[in-house]
């Protein structure tokens, strides 16, 4: 029988009620929600495709983001947000500068050894939900965990663990063909927190789905950020902009701040997502930092 048929998922997430507390204490596990600890430092960090022509796309660039921060990235079509993506997510490396991932020096490790580190570090939810359409939530969820590195008999209670805490302990064995697709993007909010990431980095996350839908997500990040999870936001949508407790924005390559001072810590309650928050011009980031230290 191999890993993931429904009577085996049955039996492993039946056995795993039992430790369905235990992820409230696990969720802190390495420190990754410490206040104040930086989960992504970029140190002038740049990229420029080669020419001819040559091609910037991402200008010199600080920024700090500590554990905890709920961040959204804005800016226009061929802005640069898909550079700061691929980049933040080591799917890209930058010509110049130097990253820090989680405390890590990123520059100099090998291809696979960023591999590693992008499957064990930062969980991905893309717009189009990118789910395994003949293996079931709990599979699609399980098997994600083979890049991270977790044990075959732990991936089992984590898939069933990050199901329930999305709300889908009831839809365990379905497929993505029988779900909606609110519970689709549910899943995979669930595959990527079962590697239980120091990052949760989103790439327009309701942008494929109805606004009540859409609301429902944006509950659930909220949920999220209040147990401490770092968040980081792509989005062309204001409403999606405003839930974070600071926003960049790029322009032309060039990184700036448009709110005012970050909220590290999680906020008390998906309300204050609504309330107003100062704004500021944007920080050039070749004259002070993006972070907490250089805030508008």
């Amino acid at each position: 029988m191999t890993e993931g048929q429904p009577t085996q998922a049955t039996e492993r997430y039946d056995s795993g009620r039992h430790d369905a507390g235990r992820h409230d204490a696990e969720r802190h596990d390495a420190g990754r929600y410490d206040a104040g600890r930086s989960v992504i430092e970029l140190r002038q960090v740049e990229l420029t495709y080669p020419g001819p022509p040559p091609v910037t796309a991402l200008r010199p660039t600080d920024l700090r983001i500590v554990a905890g921060e709920y961040i959204t990235v804005v800016g226009p079509s061929g802005s640069g947000k898909s550079t700061f993506l691929n980049i933040v997510g080591l799917l890209d490396s930058p010509t110049g500068g130097e990253y820090l991932l989680d405390s890590v020096a990123t520059g100099t490790l090998s291809d696979a050894e960023r591999t590693g580190l992008r499957g064990r570090r930062i969980g991905f939810v893309f717009q189009s939900f990118h789910l395994l359409p003949h293996r079931s939530a709990w599979e699609n969820v399980a098997l994600s965990m083979v890049y991270a590195g977790v044990p075959r008999a732990e991936r089992g209670r984590r898939a069933a663990e990050a199901l329930r805490r999305v709300g889908l302990g009831h839809r365990m064995e379905s497929l993505p063909t029988r779900l909606s697709g609110g519970e689709r993007q549910r899943v995979a909010i669930a595959r990527a927190l079962a590697a239980r990431p120091a990052l949760l980095l989103c790439d327009e996350p309701t942008g494929n789905l109805d606004s009540a839908t859409a609301l429902s997500i944006l509950e659930l990040l909220d949920e999220l950020h209040q147990d401490g999870m770092t968040l980081v936001v792509i989005t062309h949508d204001p409403e999606v902009a405003e839930r974070g407790r600071r926003t960049l924005r790029i322009q032309d390559g060039v990184l700036g701040e448009l709110t005012g001072a970050p909220s590290p810590s999680p906020s008390p309650s998906p309300a204050d997502s609504h309330r107003g928050r100062p704004s500021g011009g944007p920080v050039s980031p070749d004259r002070e930092p993006v972070g907490p230290e250089g805030a508008a």
